[in-house]
């Protein structure tokens, strides 16, 4: 199989390289001067055991990738960004089996309106991308979990092959039939990357609201009876497995949607972490301001250009 990885940022870069490394066919979608830099130099991969080079394929958009039903796209942008790529690639190759290694639940579904070969990843997989042909990924030997599963359920020959193929390039990756409750699980996780984008989590007042954001996560699931597979099996499959060391003496510094606001991108994925949550809590009934407010304020930091961490924790209390 190829893999045509659409958005070669922190995540996708990464699986982009350690697929090319381990001799899989590989073409990225990237776009401006981090584009230009894989065209003209390779993508740069730096782990804590240093840096290596991939010569990727690179191109500007999903047509230019040409995709056949015969290729895995592995959808990588932020979920804000999804729509145009997905329609460009459904568009392009109707059959493609499409996998969605994203923060969130809603892209899936996206996915679902136009196909029926949706696979869905779980990605745990601590990485960024600042400067123009080079991402960062801080765990090793393993640089991630990304297991795969068909959505809604299921697993199928695909997903085995796709964990396959992961597993030769060094993650730990596995079928898993339920991977959209571990999604979901991941989901009251990241209902926290507001708070690290806004104040940072070493704010003194950060506790308190990850308590309150995670808390009302919970009520707002429960009530709309979906599993999130959370506490002691996400502790299992990340002990051991994930260990982020410094990369040439740095440490990693923030989440994805702190990385949004330290990039200036002018968007945030809140939308599809803490409004996940709002737009569930309206169905069902149940109260969300600390979700409301967080995306709030976040999606205002990301329009005005301001960098992480510039507001504090007792303002947003």
């Amino acid at each position: 199989m190829r893999y045509v990885v659409i958005g070669a940022g922190a995540v996708g870069g990464t699986i982009a390289a350690r697929l090319h490394a381990a001799g899989r066919e590989v073409v990225v979608v990237a776009r401006g001067a981090h584009l230009d830099a894989i065209r003209e130099r390779g993508l740069r991969l730096d782990t804590p055991d240093g840096s290596t080079t991939h010569p990727v394929e690179a191109v500007g958009t999903v047509g230019e990738a040409r995709p056949t039903p015969d290729d895995v796209a592995i959808l990588a942008v932020k979920s804000q960004d999804t729509p145009p790529p997905l329609a460009a690639l459904l568009k392009a190759a109707p059959g493609i089996t499409v996998v969605c290694a994203q923060n969130g639940v809603a892209n899936e579904r996206l996915a679902a309106r136009r196909t029926d070969r949706v696979q869905a990843m779980l990605v745990i997989l601590p990485a960024e991308h600042y400067e123009p042909g080079v991402v960062v990924a801080s765990s090793s030997p393993v640089p991630g979990v990304l297991d795969v599963g068909r959505f809604p359920a299921g697993v199928d020959a695909t997903t085995g092959a796709i964990v396959a193929d992961l597993s030769a390039a060094g993650f730990s990756s596995r079928a898993d039939p339920d991977v959209m409750t571990a999604k979901y699980g991941k989901l009251l996780t990241n209902l926290a990357n507001a708070v690290d984008a806004i104040c940072g989590l070493d704010d003194p007042d950060a506790p308190r609201l990850v308590e309150a954001v995670t808390a009302e996560g919970r009520a707002v699931l429960d009530a709309a009876g979906i599993t999130a597979r959370t506490g002691d099996d996400d502790r299992v499959r990340r002990e051991g497995t994930i260990t982020e060391r410094p990369v040439a003496g740095a440490t990693r510094r923030g989440s994805s949607s702190w990385q949004s606001l330290r990039r200036g991108t002018g968007s945030i994925e809140a939308r599809y972490l803490n409004g996940e949550i709002v737009a569930l809590g309206a169905a069902h009934r149940i109260a969300t301001p600390v979700n409301t407010e967080l995306m709030r304020v976040a999606e205002e930091m990301a329009a005005a250009g301001e960098q992480p961490a510039s507001r504090s924790g007792a303002d947003l209390l």
